[in-house]
């Protein structure tokens, strides 16, 4: 029974154009009731302090104080820090500001390992070994990672980028344990993932996908299309991956899959020459080079 909703994005942000698109997109009947974009509003209020200061005035509580006066955007994902002393893209954020990760300098001085499973492309299992966690269910496995990528640092960026609305935005954020999982789950993918498959992906599908997604255009009939792509990349992306936190930064420490891989360590072995015959290479090589040879040639002309 909702007829009208309402946010409070300014008129120059993003999210405001997400929230819109998906409103209409589910409901077009919808009305939208956008304080900021309202010309009574924002000549009352040009920006943040001026709300603070209206907040101070009338007692109400809000969680931004005029020394700590940056924008903050918080779900179980991550956290976005936007506006305030952050708007000069030259100033470095404060410690205190981060909020989901401790300081990469504060992290233990001992490196933390964690072993993730994934089964048609999807976290279904993290495992410890060092204090015997053992998380299998998807909410509490998601969890679990934010706090382990929390403790080590794990998880910050700070970047400029390009609004969809056309202007450039300086914005910090924290992903802890998204940034454990996309690690992983891209160092799975080399090894049970087709190279053409993966390459067709990466430069047709994820670049699309990510617009998408950042302008806001879930529901909608690309987006409807392109969500249904990607689950078909990913049938074989079964496997389990060992990672080490360590101070702000993870790495992978092997990778290995019961079921999936498509890695035959005596085909690329420098040791063992199994079924591979090197003779083959100089035909191969031949054939690569026959434009090359007349390009060069023609260099040499000039």
């Amino acid at each position: 029974g909702c007829t009208h909703v309402s946010h409070g994005c300014t008129g120059k942000g993003n999210d405001q154009v997400r929230f819109e698109l998906a409103y209409y997109a589910l409901d077009p009947s919808l009305k939208v009731v956008a304080p900021w974009r309202v010309p009574q509003f924002y000549q009352r209020f040009p920006g943040r302090n001026a709300l603070l200061a209206y907040a101070a005035e009338k007692g109400i509580p809000v969680s931004q104080t005029p020394s700590k006066p940056w924008s903050t955007d918080e779900n179980l994902f991550h956290i976005s820090y936007e506006a305030g002393i952050l708007e000069d893209p030259n100033v470095t954020p404060p410690r205190d500001m981060w909020k989901l990760t401790v300081d990469p300098e504060d992290a233990p001085n001992t490196p933390e390992r964690i072993t993730i499973t994934f089964k048609a492309g999807k976290p279904v299992r993290v495992t410890n070994e060092a204090d015997g966690t053992d998380v299998t269910d998807p909410l509490d496995l998601f969890l679990y990672l934010n706090t382990v990528a929390r403790r080590n640092g794990v998880g910050r960026i700070d970047i400029v980028e390009n609004r969809f609305i056309g202007i450039k935005s300086r914005g910090c954020y924290e992903t802890p344990g998204g940034t454990i999982l996309r690690a992983a789950h891209i160092d799975l993918e080399g090894l049970v993932l087709d190279r053409e498959v993966r390459a067709y992906r990466d430069e047709h599908i994820t670049p699309v996908f990510g617009k998408i997604m950042y302008n806001g255009l879930y529901f909608s009939p690309e987006g409807d299309l392109i969500t249904k792509m990607v689950p078909l990349t990913q049938a074989n992306v079964n496997g389990s991956v060992r990672v080490k936190l360590y101070k702000g930064s993870l790495s992978m420490e092997g990778r290995w899959s019961e079921t999936e891989t498509l890695y035959d360590m005596e085909q690329s072995s420098m040791d063992v020459q199994g079924d591979f015959e090197p003779t083959d290479s100089e035909g191969f090589i031949k054939i690569q080079s026959i434009r090359l040879k007349k390009w060069g040639a023609k260099l040499q002309q000039n």
